[in-house]
């Protein structure tokens, strides 16, 4: 069994006992324990502060950019290696590892390439010189300029590589060293991949620092310069935002938060059409994939009541054909959840929805060992009145259909119920109808994913996070907003007004 150690001021350091349990979630068996008792972080943040961020906002654009294009190569280069551990370790499918490993791989090169294009410099300008008095020669200027803090990454469980890469590349390029502590329930796939970069020489001294096991202290020590990105739960994103030295600190916080994210079928899709079959094919793509474990997961299936039997039949036969059980086997295409914790939760979850909402299908021969749960597809007749389905994210694969009058204002109003979203998919051809919808649940959403029939073949999926696109959402998702190009890094970034001579101004830039 393995001991996960921190790597925390340039050194690993084992935490004290009692050491935190990591299971195998196909088996349920231990295979790893970590713990981050007696471990001082505050002195990891000194670190980081000192060392790491000097390191970095002593490099360019293009170098920093260079330093991310070699953590994306030394990804791909262990592509193999990462995905089985995540078997081992998660349960994940063959397919569900390659979809974490490849997106933070690829997200990397993203951010590597807008380094390179952004050159020599260190900072940037924000928008023109602004003329705000008589004077042509007394302008302002607007720079955006790295914080002298330190990014404190509190990562989920779901996807350790791509959640541990997506917001290192923008952190890295923003100039901000970072301490990641990865969702415990899956750190050995984050702890391998750190491992793998450090032996390959490519971490700056104090500018990536891991923590493995529970937060512990690490918010007592934080700073005005300091910023935090959380990805998990509401509840604890609340302790976070109150925690007393973020709050005395005026810190900034980052979340992202529960979603319950819809998918929405326009009127004018017909039974058997290339559209109907794409919105079929998502929403179950969405409850099968990762296992449900998705924070852009389909939850809701929003519908024309007029189709809903149609629906509610090929929907259950789609899933069917989607095997539980063990994900070594290629056959094999819904894994267990990560660990016990997740799934307590999700069984938790089904059983308080069974009592407000109509069970129409769960699959059956799930495998008793381990840490399997039912793919459940569920329906509520209620609209946007259906109880506990607007209000409580059941992480694991599960989904309600939601039969409705496809007016937009009605289709708006049962989004809007969710308290806002990470993503909304819209499938329609009618563009009128679209346009009111997509415009109408626009401000409870952060990404609107358009299916039509010009894009059957080309669209990437609902759920796919592209590096060029902004990743959160209002409301009950956090609030946040991540990557979306130049975008991700101005969180860590401070804008501040310069006023003075146009030419001088000019010359800032050297």
């Amino acid at each position: 069994m393995d001991t996960l150690t921190s790597f925390l001021c340039g050194q690993w350091q084992a935490g004290a006992a009692p050491l935190t349990p990591i299971h195998a979630a196909a088996t349920g068996e231990v295979i790893a324990q970590a713990s981050s008792r007696g471990l001082d972080l505050g002195a990891a943040l000194a670190c980081a502060r000192q060392h790491g961020g000097e390191a970095l906002r002593s490099l360019t654009f293009a170098q920093r950019g260079e330093r991310l294009g070699l953590l994306a190569q030394a990804v791909a280069a262990h592509r193999d290696e990462l995905i089985d551990l995540s078997l081992r370790n998660m349960g994940t499918t063959r397919g569900d590892g390659k979809f974490d490993v490849d997106g933070a791989s690829g997200t990397l090169a993203y951010y590597a390439r807008l380094g390179a294009e952004w050159g020599d410099r260190r900072w940037l300008f924000d928008g023109d010189q602004v003329q705000f008095c008589r004077s042509k020669r007394f302008v302002g200027q607007h720079l955006w300029l790295p914080r002298r803090g330190v990014a404190i990454h509190i990562n989920a469980f779901n996807f350790p590589t791509w959640n541990l890469s997506e917001k290192l590349a923008c952190a890295w390029l923003a100039g901000v060293p970072v301490l990641a502590k990865p969702g415990t329930a899956s750190a050995p796939v984050a702890h391998r991949l750190v491992s793998i970069w450090h032996a390959e020489g490519l971490i700056p001294p104090g500018a990536l620092q891991l923590l493995c096991g529970g937060a512990g202290d690490l918010l007592d020590h934080v700073g005005p310069q300091d910023c935090i990105v959380f990805t998990g739960s509401g509840a604890t994103a609340a302790q976070i935002k109150g925690h007393p030295a973020v709050l005395r600190h005026n810190v900034a916080v980052n979340v992202e938060a529960d979603s319950l994210n819809a998918a929405v079928l326009g009127p004018d899709v017909a039974p058997g059409s290339d559209l109907w079959t794409m919105f079929l094919a998502e929403v179950a793509r969405e409850m099968t994939q990762k296992a449900g474990q998705k924070c852009t997961a389909i939850r809701r299936i929003v519908v024309p009541r007029a189709v809903i039997a149609e629906v509610r039949a090929e929907l259950t036969a789609r899933l069917q054909d989607a095997a539980v059980g063990d994900p070594a086997l290629s056959s094999t295409a819904v894994g267990p959840l990560a660990g016990p914790s997740q799934q307590r939760d999700v069984e938790a979850g089904i059983a308080a929805l069974s009592a407000t909402a109509e069970l129409v299908w769960q699959a059956k021969g799930v495998p008793a060992a381990g840490c399997f749960a039912a793919p459940t597809l569920f329906q509520s007749e209620l609209g946007a009145a259906a109880p506990f389905v607007h209000d409580h994210e059941i992480f694991g694969p599960c989904a309600t259909l939601l039969p409705v009058d496809p007016a937009p204002a009605t289709v708006a109003e049962v989004v809007a119920k969710g308290g806002g979203s990470l993503a909304a998919s819209v499938f329609s051809d009618d563009a009128g109808w679209a346009r009111e919808v997509i415009l109408a649940i626009a401000p409870y959403t952060g990404r609107i994913y358009w299916g039509s029939a010009k894009v059957f073949d080309q669209g990437i999926g609902h759920g796919a996070v592209m590096p060029a696109l902004v990743h959160g959402g209002p409301g009950k998702a956090g609030g946040g907003e991540e990557l979306g190009g130049e975008r991700g890094l101005r969180f860590y970034w401070q804008r501040v007004a310069v006023q003075g001579d146009t030419q001088l101004l000019r010359g800032l830039a050297g």
